[in-house]
C-alpha cells in the first residue's frame, strides 16, 4: 500500500487542484521567423542617386491579434479520478474525488486502497487539511501555501485551472502565432506563464516558471470530451521541476485520468468534520 505522507498530500491536493485545465496536449511546434535583411548601397562617387520619398515602400503597421480563451459555466462540480504520483524513487496511485460551488469552496478527498486518507477544503480565504491516517490537521493561508510551493497560489487562480479557464485573464499578454495555436505571454510578478490557445478556443497547454526560484511546471492535456455542451480533459499529465533544500532538481510527474465528470445545478454536500482537539491548539 502507498504511504500517503503529509507532505506529499498537500503537494497532490494542490497539484490536483492546481493544474485541471482544459485542452489537448501539444508538442513543441515550429516557430514561423522572419529575416530582416540590412540593404548596404554603395556610393558611386560620380553618380548620386535620389530616392524620393515616393519610391519608399511603407510598411504596415500589424497589431497583435486579440485572443481569448472560452470558459466553462457551471454552478456545482463533481469528478472522481485516478491519480499516479511518480518520482525517481518510487511510483503511488491514488483515488481523488473532487467537489467544487463556483467562486467558493473546493473540496478533495483522497483514498489508497479504497481507504479514505486525507480530506481538503479550499475557501476564498484558507485552506484547511485533515490528514486521517497520521492524525494531523493544517490551516494555512494562501501566502504560507504559496510559500510551500514556490508558487503564487489563490483561490481564483485554483478556480480558473480546475475548470479549464486561463488562470490570469486581467494581465496584458503577448501573442505569438504558432502554426493553427497561439501562445500568450504573461508575466504576474516574479511569474512566467506561457498560455498555448488552440483553434477551439481552450487552454491547450500551461508553461509555468518562477523566476527568482527557477521552479518549473508543465500541464499538458488530452482525451476532450462534451459535458454540457462545454470540452474537458479526461486525462492530464503534469511535470514538476523544483529545487529541494539541497539546491537539486527534483522532478515528479502526475497523470490524472478522470473516469465521472459532471456539471451540476443542485446542491452538493462538502463534508469535513475535525476533531475539536485539533482545532484548539
Amino acid at each position: 500500500m502507498p504511504h500517503l505522507s503529509h507532505g506529499k498530500y498537500i503537494l497532490l491536493v494542490v497539484l490536483f487542484i492546481l493544474f485541471q485545465s482544459c485542452g489537448k496536449k501539444v508538442g513543441t511546434p515550429s516557430v514561423e521567423t522572419v529575416a530582416v535583411i540590412d540593404t548596404i548601397i554603395a556610393k558611386d562617387t560620380t553618380t548620386l542617386i535620389e530616392i524620393k520619398p515616393a519610391e519608399v515602400e511603407v510598411q504596415p503597421i500589424v497589431e497583435e491579434p486579440k485572443v481569448h480563451t472560452e470558459d466553462l459555466n457551471f454552478n456545482y462540480l463533481k469528478a472522481k479520478s485516478k491519480v499516479l504520483w511518480k518520482t525517481n524513487s518510487n511510483s503511488d496511485t491514488y483515488t481523488v474525488d473532487i467537489r467544487m460551488k463556483k467562486d467558493s469552496l473546493i473540496w478533495m478527498n483522497i483514498s489508497v486502497s479504497m481507504i479514505t486518507g486525507a480530506t481538503g477544503i479550499f475557501s476564498k480565504d484558507r485552506v484547511q487539511f485533515f490528514h486521517k491516517i497520521n492524525n494531523e490537521y493544517f490551516n494555512l493561508t494562501y501566502d504560507s501555501l504559496s510559500t510551500k510551493m514556490g508558487f503564487k497560489i489563490n483561490y481564483e487562480i485554483l478556480q480558473s485551472l480546475i475548470v479549464g479557464n486561463q488562470p490570469f485573464k486581467k494581465n496584458n499578454s503577448r501573442v505569438i502565432r504558432e502554426n493553427e495555436n497561439y501562445i500568450l505571454k504573461q508575466d504576474e510578478g516574479r511569474i512566467q506563464i506561457d498560455n498555448y490557445v488552440g483553434p477551439n478556443r481552450k487552454l491547450k497547454k500551461l508553461l509555468v516558471n518562477d523566476g527568482p526560484t527557477e521552479n518549473k511546471l508543465t500541464l499538458d492535456y488530452e482525451d476532450f470530451a462534451t459535458i454540457n455542451q462545454f470540452l474537458f480533459p479526461f486525462s492530464s499529465q503534469i511535470t514538476l521541476d523544483v529545487k529541494d533544500k539541497d539546491n537539486k532538481v527534483v522532478k515528479t510527474l502526475i497523470s490524472i485520468k478522470y473516469s465521472k465528470v459532471e456539471l451540476l445545478d443542485s446542491p452538493l454536500e462538502f463534508p469535513f468534520k475535525v476533531p475539536a482537539k485539533y482545532l484548539n491548539k
